[in-house]
């Protein structure tokens, strides 16, 4: 594995580190300088992208219920899990995990786990019995240098947005554990008491030249590195030193005052992302509802003249929509044109032996009005016509 290795010539090594004996690196940073950071979010709860300059780590977080240790029946369990891809990296080998794997997920398993910074009590559901399991996996997609520093941003930002199902106790004995689904209760972020952040410092020379955040040239030319994980309150949660040349206290505690500051500016940088994601994914539930519109009901004008004699007549009215239904249909509009013209004639003539015959009665006029306002066809307005002239005839 480590023949795959990037190796700097000579003329390399010594470019480098003139370089930064003049405060200056290779990309344009200065020596306690961060790359850019971005933190970008899945769809689904508890996935986290960072891109850390060229450094790119996916870190995604899962949770499973299972029996508790015997030692500590109360609390929960957090794993950290590292996946080194060849496709980041030639020197990673696929399959077994390797050497700096290994280092990776214990450095960031001691700054998480033993700082307690996940509230690992309100993890349990019953005692002894039940507990939730999380599992932070992360996934090493580009190593552009300072992989630890990466990988601990990502597994906070995927702790952070994190939902777990809620889950209540029930049955006979009260030891039966019932998940609810998420759409019938909303699941429950995880306690995060504190944010401990991974500052990762190259030493060059004699540990003289001290920088932060180095890049991939410069892991291949430095003499010794240590991390130290300290949250915004400036606690420090845990420190490693893997190997290499020695480092003076002085120079360590230097290092911490410069840990401190950038941990807090880290942190306000997560929290801001945190929240604006969290922002839009309240914002996606909400549902609006569609405006009620009016309703246009259509219903047959009937109008009533008064006859003088206490007499009234009633006629009615065809609606909007019919008119508009018949002209709207081509394929009736043609055969309907002649019937269209000769209705207004009979219709004419029928509303004149209305008017003639309106002093027979109110029975007669009830009768005729509900002929009147009942479609007819070309029979039945005919028909009305040779009764009431035969009842005129033996009237006279």
């Amino acid at each position: 594995m480590e023949h795959l290795r990037w190796r700097p010539t000579v003329n390399e090594r010594d470019f480098i580190e003139s370089a930064l004996e003049a405060d200056l690196r290779v990309d344009g940073r200065h020596s306690f300088d961060f790359r850019t950071i971005k933190i970008t979010f899945g769809r689904e709860d508890g996935s986290s992208e960072v891109q850390l300059g060229d450094t790119h780590v996916l870190g995604y977080v899962t949770a499973q219920l299972m029996q508790p240790y015997r030692d500590r029946p109360n609390e929960g369990t957090l794993a950290i899990f590292t996946e080194f891809s060849p496709m980041a990296d030639p020197a990673f080998e696929p399959g077994r995990p390797g050497e700096s794997a290994i280092e990776l997920g214990r450095v960031i398993d001691r700054g998480l786990r033993e700082s307690r910074a996940v509230d690992m009590e309100s993890l349990c559901v019953v005692a002894g019995k039940h507990v939730w399991s999380v599992r932070v996996d992360l996934h090493i997609l580009d190593n552009g240098g300072n992989l630890i520093d990466a990988a601990n941003i990502a597994a906070l930002a995927a702790l952070s947005t994190f939902r777990r199902p809620e889950c209540t106790v029930g049955g006979d004995d009260g030891q039966q554990v019932i998940v609810h689904d998420p759409e019938v209760r909303d699941p429950i972020p995880l306690t995060i008491h504190h944010m401990p952040i991974a500052v990762t410092f190259a030493y060059f020379g004699e540990g003289n030249i001290v920088v932060v955040d180095p890049t991939y040239k410069e892991e291949a030319v430095m003499g010794g590195r240590m991390t130290a994980t300290i949250n915004s309150n400036g606690d420090i949660c845990s420190i490693q030193k893997a190997g290499g040349e020695g480092v003076m206290s002085s120079v360590v505690m230097q290092c911490l005052r410069i840990a401190s500051v950038k941990a807090a500016d880290i942190t306000s940088k997560i929290k801001k992302a945190v929240d604006s994601y969290t922002t839009e994914k309240a914002l996606k539930k909400v549902k609006r509802l569609p405006t009620s519109l009016p309703q246009k009901i259509n219903v047959t004008d009937v109008t009533m003249e008064d006859k003088g004699d206490g007499e009234l007549e009633t006629q009615t009215v065809k609606t909007p929509s019919d008119v508009q239904e018949k002209s709207k249909d081509p394929a009736t509009t043609g055969k309907a044109s002649s019937h269209d013209d000769a209705q207004p004639m009979l219709t004419e003539s029928s509303n004149a032996e209305v008017k003639s015959t309106s002093s027979l009665g109110a029975a007669g006029e009830s009768e005729e009005a509900q002929e009147i306002g009942s479609p007819k066809s070309l029979k039945d307005a005919i028909k009305p016509k040779h009764k009431r002239r035969k009842k005129k005839s033996d009237r006279s």
